[in-house]
């Protein structure tokens, strides 16, 4: 699989083209676009050799060669699966109309787990006996523990983990780059705004960036979007045998990674009909994805927080995407938008007739199945599979104001809380960055 930058068309695309790992390591191409594959890969073959019995590093294991033919065989492929995958994700039949998919169970109790864990595995197979990556990554919340987790003690690569004013949690000191890790946690004086122009500004420096080989662990990095795909396979492969009519999945919408993802699916050959964009009342790209222009509003606070996004981050993906699948935007893809009172009605709702507690990420998404399946535009016996993106004992409180019920939150989760303390604390500038950079590799 080749990839092109989503500012390249035609003639100019075809002479810009870089090979996955190159996608990977430069993250982000000279002309300001994202990287995005250039043609579609078949693997409908796959279908043919794996059933519901498959488990998620068997799927990994076959799938990744097929795409990445020519840079990662089946060995490196089982490699990398087993590296990465001591968690999977969770597929849960509800009954006839919806299935849930958790994909909280690993380490950080986030979907984020299982793109950065195989894009570390990945990364060191590939980089294995030819030098040293530096991973950058802007983070909030639960992310930064997801990358330290997946990229502690990796051979050859060091992270630096880069968050705005406010506490880091979950992280373990001895990972740390002054106690002989491979780790680096630095505060910025600023929004998750700063820190990622940050990241962007040292990709971009290229004299500083080569010095280091320097990529990114963020969603901009194609090696941490394109294994999200196999979750999506992963879901389908479950439900295949079970289902009469058409698949649907519903998908919580903050930076639209998972849709993109989800898209790539489909394009690849997976059976599918149709994609919910769940999000909450910002409702960033409603009406992009009705056909409309991109005018972000003010950012609205509410009860999703992951999905309080006015740009993002894969917009111009989603833009590259439907300029050569116009269709898809008008008839596969169908925006809703959530409030907070439906989303803890949907929590309660959740709880009471399923026996089973959901964070208010997939509450959003939950919502917008059911206004979907209940709403006159539609057509033909569905089934839903909701994406659960995060762990729901993180939201316990806001659960108990939904249901009036206590929720134990497991050990690794109250983990994830501890607070560590970076190794520098800078204002948001791009000298101060790399000087500590520089200071400790």
């Amino acid at each position: 699989m080749l990839f092109r930058s989503t500012k390249s068309t035609g003639a100019q695309s075809q002479e810009k083209l870089v090979s996955f790992m190159d996608a990977v390591l430069g993250c982000l191409p000279e002309d300001g676009g994202l990287y995005v594959p250039d043609k579609v890969i078949d693997i409908r073959e796959f279908f043919t050799r794996m059933d519901e019995q498959t488990t998620f590093p068997e799927l990994v294991a076959a799938v990744a060669p097929l795409l990445l033919e020519g840079e990662l065989d089946a060995s490196a492929a089982a490699t990398v699966a087993e590296s990465a995958f001591s968690f999977t994700p969770e597929f849960i039949q509800l009954d006839s109309d919806f299935s849930i998919l958790n994909l909280y169970n690993g380490p950080a109790g986030s979907y984020k787990d299982f793109g950065i864990a195989f894009l570390s595995a990945v990364l060191e197979e590939l980089r294995k006996n030819s030098g040293y990556s530096l991973v950058l990554a802007a983070v909030r919340s639960d992310t930064g523990a997801s990358i330290a987790h997946a990229f502690s003690r990796r051979k050859g690569i060091g992270a630096v983990i880069i968050y705005p004013s406010g506490p880091i949690r979950g992280l373990d000191p001895a990972t740390f780059v002054p106690n002989g890790g491979n780790i680096i946690p630095i505060q910025v004086r600023g929004t998750l705004d700063d820190c990622q122009r940050l990241v962007n500004e040292t990709i971009s420096d290229r004299k500083f960036s080569a010095r280091y080989s320097i990529t990114s662990a963020n969603a901009i990095n194609p090696g941490r979007l394109l294994p999200q795909t196999f979750y999506f396979l992963y879901a389908f492969l479950k439900i295949r045998k079970m289902l009469s009519g058409s698949l649907i999945f519903s998908i919580p919408c903050g930076n639209f990674g998972n849709l993109m993802s989800g898209l790539y699916a489909w394009k690849f050959g997976m059976p599918v009909n149709g994609f919910i964009a769940a999000m909450n009342a910002n409702n960033s790209l409603g009406e992009f994805i009705k056909g409309g222009s991109f005018s972000p509003g003010p950012l609205i606070s509410t009860n999703s927080p992951a999905l309080d996004v006015r740009i993002p981050t894969n917009l111009s993906r989603l833009e590259s995407f439907y300029r050569e699948a116009p269709a898809v935007m008008r008839n596969m893809v169908y925006p809703a938008s959530i409030d907070d009172e439906l989303t803890m009605q949907t929590i309660a709702h959740v709880r009471a007739k399923y026996d089973m507690y959901i964070g208010p990420h997939t509450a959003v998404a939950f919502a917008a199945a059911q206004k979907y399946a209940e709403g006159p535009d539609w057509k033909g016996n569905n089934h839903t599979v909701v994406l659960a993106t995060g762990h729901y004992s993180k939201f316990a409180e806001l659960i108990r104001k939904a249901t009036g019920e206590s929720v134990a939150v497991p050990e690794d989760i109250i983990s994830l809380q501890k607070r560590m303390d970076p190794i520098a604390i800078i204002p948001p500038n791009l000298d101060a960055f790399e000087n500590v950079i520089a200071s400790c590799f």
